[in-house]
């Protein structure tokens, strides 16, 4: 994968095109732009592990998440305010059945019990200047290079200064420095991250193709290139195909590497072509690659050895329960999907997919070999006193070699979420 995208192209590019139009000029004021969201959430995860010795996990907690996003003062220049409150309880998933890294609902304690439950609280001031927004406080980032995990119980987030410009049409260019990571089950703000900064760009070229580049550094662990383009060709009114690559370039520390007894680089890519018909149906294939001395890390918490760039810093078209991100990891996938909105039932979906990986590289082979069968449906309330509320269910079933067990380990995954959202202001 390449190492750099010519970031000059992108301005040169955007030279000729129009400005934005300015979101401080069209300000209405502090008060008068903000809203209160609300979202009530109830989770359960279940792993039922089918290696011997391995304990099952299952968590599952209720929780209600407020987020206020202020206005902006009026004025050439516009401040505002944005806050975040989360608390959750424990309704199961005590002594011996949490503490899964892959779950992560509640922390546990000192003696192996998981907290019975949580408050955490986070801030960010802003300012804003035409279509440039400079903040500094609580940041829950959605780039590849860094997001914040947000598919669990409560939220993950960073505590930093983040810059997001949007002066030309088509260009987002973004920009951050944290100092320290809040995990999802804890209300420490010190996970144990140094820092981490990054940067990057996409661009939608026209109607049909974009492109983004980023960047990252965490402190003492892992340099990180993300790179990818999307390419939408309609074919006739109801059908259309989508190509979709994403891909990275990573080097760990040497001490972190040492560490982890691995290698230090790794390249990881995947190209999905998708094809849709009457936005209904949707029929993919995907290759996944990953090359290099050791596979491709993310995520984790830096006081228990992970990177700490986020939980869902995974870009990648295969991945399910499992990442298929083992050293030198080769994986195919077939998936199904269908909107049956459009079959007489609104808001009902269902996914399925199945992924196979082979050639992982481990301490006993040079060929270990998983395989994921995931499927979900999903259901959202179209209108009515519940509308938008959604329920979801998932099922996976991964299985993994003997030979790739100090890689991952394989069984079966219950996922049912149910959640609310609703706006107070």
């Amino acid at each position: 994968m390449k190492k750099s995208l010519p970031f000059a192209a992108l301005l040169v590019l955007s030279a000729n095109a129009a400005a934005a139009d300015s979101g401080q000029q069209t300000s209405n004021g502090f008060l008068e732009d903000s809203h209160l969201d609300v979202l009530l959430k109830n989770a359960y995860i279940k792993r039922d592990y089918k290696d011997v010795g391995v304990r099952d996990r299952d968590e599952w907690g209720q929780a209600i998440i407020a987020t206020y996003n202020s206005g902006f003062t009026q004025g050439p220049v516009g401040f505002g305010v944005d806050g975040i409150a989360q608390y959750a309880v424990r309704l199961d998933g005590g002594r011996g059945r949490s503490g899964a890294g892959g779950i992560d609902f509640f922390a546990q304690d000192q003696d192996g019990k998981a907290k019975s439950d949580l408050a955490k609280f986070g801030a960010r001031a802003k300012m804003r200047f035409s279509n440039t927004v400079l903040s500094y406080g609580n940041q829950r980032p959605a780039l590849p290079i860094v997001t914040a995990d947000e598919s669990r119980l409560l939220y993950e987030s960073f505590t930093g200064f983040m810059l997001d410009s949007q002066e030309l049409r088509g260009l987002d260019i973004s920009a951050g420095y944290f100092t320290a990571e809040q995990q999802k089950s804890d209300d420490s703000h010190d996970s144990g991250l140094n820092s981490l900064a990054f940067a990057g760009a996409r661009y939608a070229f026209n109607d049909q193709f974009n492109a983004a580049f980023y960047a990252s550094s965490v402190q003492d662990v892992q340099n990180k290139q993300y790179l990818g383009m999307t390419f939408t060709q309609p074919l006739t009114n109801d059908q259309k195909l989508i190509l979709d690559f994403n891909g990275y370039n990573s080097r760990l520390d040497q001490s972190y590497a040492d560490s982890l007894n691995t290698g230090r680089s790794n390249t990881i890519w995947s190209l999905a072509a998708s094809y849709v018909l009457w936005d209904i149906h949707t029929f993919k294939i995907a290759w996944q690659q990953s090359s290099g001395s050791t596979g491709y890390h993310y995520g984790g918490y830096r006081k228990n050895g992970g990177i700490g760039d986020g939980g869902n810093t995974i870009w990648l078209a295969n991945s399910y329960w499992s990442d298929f991100n083992g050293e030198d990891e080769r994986s195919w996938q077939v998936a199904y999907s269908v909107d049956l909105s459009g079959l007489g039932a609104p808001g009902l979906s269902y996914d399925v997919a199945y992924v196979r990986g082979d050639n992982i590289k481990t301490s006993a082979s040079s060929n270990g070999h998983e395989h994921e069968f995931f499927n979900q449906v999903q259901y959202k309330v179209p209108n009515g006193i519940a509308k938008n509320l959604k329920l979801k269910l998932r099922y996976s079933v991964l299985r993994v070699s003997s030979d790739a067990a100090d890689y991952n380990i394989g069984g079966n995954e219950i996922r049912v979420f149910v959640e609310y959202p609703f706006s107070v202001m």
